[in-house]
């Protein structure tokens, strides 16, 4: 059906226009009796914090997002676009995206007044109907609300015209949902000037005798760590949200790992097959999980999921630029490429006492109990016996983060008592599977002290 472009055929075709949280509830329910999923790309969050958000948008309740950095807040708040109509009908020529049955506007109910059933309909995109602000020490009531306009005033318009006001990001996301990132930096006497709108909502501008009522649905986000150091939520304001959701970070690895793949940049290349074994991918996880635990690392300022994602992303890079030096078209990533990931961890962590060279010593403490941790889920001591002896007789094996694939292959048909514990970890038949799975079980071995490891230039050699 043509969709209605005058106010007229607006009326005709029935439309009944719902306040935001109401067209938000119902889209909900909806979407729950169809068992869609809410949040795509949001892993980890199904039994805590979905729910809580639910019931909070069934309840009409404005949301403070609790959680420490990179807990998918910001994504949780834009994810609510969602459940907004697909589109919604506005008086055209507005500022704001006014309803046509209630303008709000001086402006909005002198074109009606004009116009009668004849004013032109324009349809509002949900993507448009969201407002987001960081907020910052030197944040405005301007920026949020409005402000006179001089330009308008330089037009020949008097200050006392409500005509010359112009309308901050709130006013703007009329009819929509508006989100404050990071609310305890905003000035104290700023976040006064929101409390007529989260309870009354209604906005003062200057010395205007107007009233607006907003239709907003208002979502903020908050650290906990900044309640007490940078800043805080004044009580008034606080009070004025009805739910306060605590988010957390994945609490198992195999929803650290989805995050992992879901997140990570990804380019094309030809001609290049990227094989991530499991166990690499569960170290990665791993060692996030650890620094979250490690009494080396500040947890009042958290270890953002980022940190996972970037590792993972340097340990892939690690492995391509491997195998484009050498010409090979498999890309697997080796325990020897795990130290690439000290540059994306050290920016993203703060640590308790500081020291020469103290951020490389903390990682790789981490990364060789991520790497023991992983290696213990796959293996018992004792299956390695017969390997053990033959180091004990002399052998010796040498690994590199340049070493060609094949020369692992060469090595390893010394070794067939290996054979077994690499058809565990899935490695067979690819030569860049069996050089990761090789690595990995040899240092698992010199974690567990079963195995010496010399350190030279550029490769490592195990022995007994």
């Amino acid at each position: 059906m043509t969709k209605p472009r005058t106010l007229g055929q607006l009326r005709a075709s029935g439309y009944q226009p719902r306040s935001v949280k109401e067209e938000m509830r119902n889209n909900l329910i909806a979407k729950l009796r169809a068992g869609e999923t809410l949040f795509p790309g949001i892993f980890g969050y199904e039994e805590t914090v979905i729910p809580q958000i639910e019931s909070a948008i069934l309840s009409g309740h404005d949301i403070v997002l609790l959680g420490e950095r990179g807990q998918a807040k910001t994504r949780l708040a834009r994810s609510l676009v969602q459940l907004l109509d697909e589109e919604i009908p506005a008086i055209a020529g507005t500022e704001l995206h006014e309803d046509p049955f209630h303008p709000i506007t001086a402006q909005g109910r002198q074109i009606i007044e004009e116009y009668g059933d004849d004013t032109e309909i324009i349809w509002i995109p949900r993507e448009l109907r969201y407002g987001e602000k960081l907020a910052t020490p030197d944040t405005t009531i301007a920026d949020l609300i409005g402000e006179v306009d001089p330009i308008k005033v330089a037009e020949g318009r008097y200050l006392s015209d409500e005509f010359v006001i112009h309308y901050g990001l709130i006013p703007r996301t009329h009819r929509g949902i508006f989100c404050i990132n990071e609310l305890p930096d905003l000035a104290e006497r700023i976040q006064v000037g929101l409390l007529n709108i989260m309870e009354e909502r209604d906005v003062q501008i200057r010395g205007y005798k107007i009233r607006l009522p907003l239709d907003i649905f208002v979502v903020a986000s908050a650290n906990p760590e900044d309640y007490t150091n940078r800043g805080r939520i004044i009580t008034p304001l606080k009070d004025r949200f009805g739910s306060q959701i605590r988010t957390h970070y994945p609490r198992t690895l195999e929803h650290e790992i989805d995050i992992m793949e879901a997140e990570r940049q990804t380019f094309p290349a030809e001609g290049y097959e990227v094989i991530v074994p499991q166990y690499m991918k569960e170290i990665i996880a791993e060692f996030t999980h650890l620094a979250r635990k490690s009494p080396d690392i500040n947890q009042r300022s958290g270890v953002s999921a980022r940190v996972s994602i970037s590792n993972y992303e340097n340990l892939l890079s690690s492995a391509f630029r491997r195998s484009v030096k050498l010409g090979e078209r498999q890309v697997t990533p080796r325990v020897s490429d795990l130290p690439a990931i000290l540059a994306s961890t050290t920016g993203k962590i703060e640590l308790e006492s500081s020291g020469d060279q103290r951020e490389e010593k903390v990682v790789e403490k981490l990364l060789q109990g991520a790497v023991l941790n992983v290696w213990k889920r796959y293996f018992l001591l004792q299956e390695f016996d017969e390997v053990v002896q033959r180091f004990e007789n002399g052998l010796v094996v040498e690994v590199s983060d340049t070493s060609p694939s094949m020369a692992y292959v060469r090595q390893l048909s010394d070794v067939q008592s290996l054979k077994s514990a690499l058809a565990k970890l899935g490695a067979t038949g690819s030569p860049a599977s069996i050089a990761a799975a090789l690595e990995f079980i040899l240092e698992g071995l010199h974690l567990n002290r079963k195995l010496n490891k010399d350190r030279t230039f550029g490769a490592t050699r195990y022995r007994r």
